[in-house]
């Protein structure tokens, strides 16, 4: 072993501190070197960001875009089906009532659900889950 260094931390007048490396020798005597300007030690240690920061709204939008896209679909989607029922239509409520339309009153629905005792429920528009006629 004939050379031992030692990594010590050198103290400046401005605050900053600069790593220096000290080489032992033999002697024990110690040969210091401390960098010339106190700021290269400081721009040396910078890196670039991990992500540019421009990336991080981009992500945001796109999320929150696809968050509000996929139910306005989806009502809409709901809307047209309603829209489109019609007399002797076979329905399932939201509720799990199968029925088949009977007539159709602006925003009410009346729903034939026993054909034996001619058994009929008028529900809502907004209470109808799937049009079974056209599956």
């Amino acid at each position: 072993m004939d050379n031992i260094w030692i990594l010590a931390q050198a103290e400046s007048n401005q605050g900053r501190s600069g790593i220096t490396s000290e080489r032992v020798t033999e002697e024990h005597e110690a040969v210091t070197t401390v960098p010339s300007d106190p700021n290269a030690a400081s721009t040396q240690q910078k890196s670039k960001p991990l992500i540019p920061l421009w990336i991080l709204p981009v992500l945001m939008l796109v999320m929150v875009f696809m968050l509000f896209r996929g139910p306005q679909k989806q009502k809409q989607q709901r809307k047209q089906m309603v829209q489109s029922l019609k007399k002797n239509d076979r329905v399932q409520t939201i509720g799990g009532i199968i029925g088949t339309i009977v007539n159709i009153k602006g925003d009410e629905i009346t729903l034939k659900v026993d054909e034996s005792n001619n058994t009929k429920i008028t529900v809502v528009s907004s209470a109808i889950g799937k049009n079974m006629s056209k599956e």
